[in-house]
């Protein structure tokens, strides 16, 4: 571990959440919950305002509604809030050559990499400028954890919630972890955690007291003993800057289970198409075509093929899926579809025979493809989940998803609160306005059109030339204003 706080670990606060307060005036300071709201949605983000009602990530948005029938649902805008991302990055960027982002929100940035902090001192004077330089080009707050190695940073930006920066000192790791419960530390899921309790350990002071021997027993030499270094501070792991793939996949949740034969395989073969435009835009091939199929009594199933050579031939993967289906019993219905790719590799192997085949197979399925590139983001699940005609409630909330932004040739720009019974309800706003009117229309109003988001900031500060050099100061001191744990 290192001797200096020079790891910094960044958390936006309730980030797609934080977004659509910023970006809706109406919504700010008020319960909003961003996530997929169909019967089978679950809670992406919810706002410090909803979260006071205990609503949390990964909560079913059912049993959201009920604690929170008042708050703000949303569908997600993955278009703004990678937008915000790469400006965030942007900024880290500046900071080191060593930026390992772990989501949209959330990175490790080695600072002594980019000799941009090597004590305490600059490093704290590093991240209080970070915070003020993301959110006058965002709007958005972070939080921003120091410490000399990855687990402690991201415990301190964990502390620091909301909006604020903490640092560990070294020396201190020992004293802080003891209380904590074992799911603090990397690598301890449900399961493991589970496990641990029923061997009487609840907290890292209780790992570090069994000793590494009872460790690796019960969790196998190299578990036990990662565990075990944890438990006293110890965590050696680099920041890396660019973190290798292993797969690229997609998978849909579905509203209605899924019983028709016809319509499991075009979803199939849609969600194929979908996981190679992933597959290609991260300029990769892969080898291995993965299935999965979660039936209606939450079974789940796996089935994988291996082909010849990597592939990035959209019509190869469909043929697969396709032949892995049909190994697949799903006569009593569907709930989740999943396709993805794995063995990847930065080439493609020609294949004469499936390049013929895909060329028929493109022809065939031309309407799939096309499907496949409206469909929406995956997780939000689909309102026409059944074959058959739409009703006006499933045309609207599909044509018009709640919170995304609209614009009208008479009021401008704004976003959809609501919609059904052939009618949409749009709030007429933007970042940086007063809160807006509302207004009523019908579904198909040739005035009104989906829009793309606006920026949360319309005019950012250039910081370009950021950072600018800090002092250095070996003395070990903090900086006026900033917060650290002793």
């Amino acid at each position: 571990m290192r001797a200096a706080p020079t790891i910094l670990h960044l958390d936006m606060d309730a980030f797609y959440a934080s977004a659509e307060q910023a970006a809706k005036p109406s919504l700010r300071g008020k319960p909003v919950v961003v996530g997929g709201l169909g019967p089978r949605g679950v809670v992406a983000t919810a706002s410090y305002e909803a979260r006071r009602f205990g609503v949390h990530s990964a909560m079913p948005m059912a049993q959201a509604r009920r604690l929170a029938p008042n708050a703000a649902y949303l569908v997600p805008r993955f278009a703004l809030y990678r937008s915000v991302s790469d400006q965030v990055m942007e900024l880290l960027g500046r900071l080191s050559p060593l930026v390992e982002p772990l989501s949209l929100d959330e990175a490790f940035v080695d600072l002594e990499a980019g000799a941009t902090a090597d004590d305490t001192a600059s490093a704290l004077e590093i991240g209080r400028q970070l915070r003020e330089a993301i959110e006058a080009v965002t709007g958005l707050s972070g939080s921003v954890g120091l410490a000399g190695s990855k687990m402690l940073a991201k415990i301190a930006s964990e502390e620091a919630k909301p909006d604020g920066i903490r640092v560990i000192e070294p020396g201190t790791e020992r004293e802080l972890l003891a209380p904590m419960p074992v799911r603090t530390l990397p690598g301890v899921g449900p399961a493991t955690a589970d496990h641990l309790r029923r061997a009487g350990m609840t907290t890292v002071n209780d790992l570090a007291e069994a000793g590494e021997a009872e460790l690796v027993r019960l969790l196998g030499k190299a578990h036990g003993g990662s565990l075990h270094r944890m438990a006293f501070g110890y965590d050696d792991r680099p920041v890396v800057s660019e973190r290798d793939a292993k797969s690229v996949s997609v998978e849909d949740t579905f509203d209605i289970d899924l019983h028709d034969r016809v319509r499991v395989r075009t979803e199939v073969e849609r969600l194929a198409g979908r996981c190679v435009q992933r597959l290609r835009a991260a300029e990769r091939s892969g080898r291995t075509v993965v299935l999965k199929v979660r039936r209606y009594d939450f079974s789940t199933l796996t089935r994988s093929e291996t082909l010849r050579g990597p592939t990035d031939d959209p019509a190869v993967v469909r043929e697969a899926a396709a032949r892995l289906l049909e190994a697949v019993d799903t006569t009593g219905g569907v709930r989740l579809l999943g396709v993805g790719v794995t063995g990847l590799a930065d080439f493609t192997q020609e294949d004469l025979f499936a390049q013929a085949a895909g060329e028929r197979a493109e022809a065939a399925l031309a309407d799939g493809a096309e499907e496949g590139a409206q469909a929406t983001e995956e997780g939000q699940g689909r309102a026409d989940a059944e074959p058959g005609p739409e009703s006006a409630e499933q045309l609207a909330a599909r044509r018009w998803p709640a919170g995304h932004d609209v614009r009208h040739d008479t009021h401008g720009h704004g976003w959809v609160q609501g919609s059904g019974v052939g009618r949409v309800t749009v709030r007429f706003e933007e970042p940086g306005s007063v809160p807006g009117r509302v207004r009523t229309f019908r579904i198909d109003d040739p005035a009104l059109r989906p829009a793309e988001p606006l920026p949360l900031v319309r005019e950012p500060p250039d910081y370009s030339s950021w950072p600018a050099s800090l002092p250095k100061s070996r003395s070990g001191g903090g900086v006026p204003g900033a917060e650290s744990r002793p």
